[in-house]
């Protein structure tokens, strides 16, 4: 590799965002209301009713060189302590459980982007990108 290209691949690696992830999957029980009266809804009606699931989550977050704030399988261990038992989580989707736990994740880890996918029973279900760095969502009081 000639060293100008060699100095742009350092600049690259440099400047890159570096994530971990972690997995984890809790059983659950919840219902979409809305199923039961919405025509538009009708052949999903059984949704309104509580069924269960096998959630699946994979959570990415940033680090940073030489991060000793965030090691992963402490972070899974975290992540998994948020949750005890059957999950009753009444008419929640998958997005609002990511938004639920990103709150949490804030809280304990800020200023980092994270990224957040629930779905059900590894099947079907959200990805949620939380960027701190966007300026619109930047909230000011």
């Amino acid at each position: 590799m000639i060293l100008e290209e060699r100095e742009r691949v350092e600049r690259i690696v440099k400047s890159s965002q570096k994530k971990v992830w972690v997995t984890f999957q809790r059983e659950g029980i919840h219902c979409f209301p809305a199923a039961a009266t919405d025509p538009k809804l009708a052949d999903v009606a059984f949704l309104a009713h509580p069924h269960r699931h096998m959630f699946h989550f994979r959570i990415s977050i940033d680090v940073y060189h030489d991060d000793r704030e965030l090691e992963f399988i402490q972070f899974k261990r975290w992540c998994e302590s948020l949750y005890s038992g059957v999950l009753e989580l009444n008419y929640k989707s998958c997005e609002m459980i990511a938004d639920d736990l990103y709150l949490q994740i804030a809280e304990k880890y800020p200023n980092r982007d994270v990224w957040i996918e629930v779905s059900e029973d590894g099947e079907n279900g959200c990805y949620v990108e939380y960027n701190h760095t966007r300026p619109y969502q930047t909230v000011t009081v």
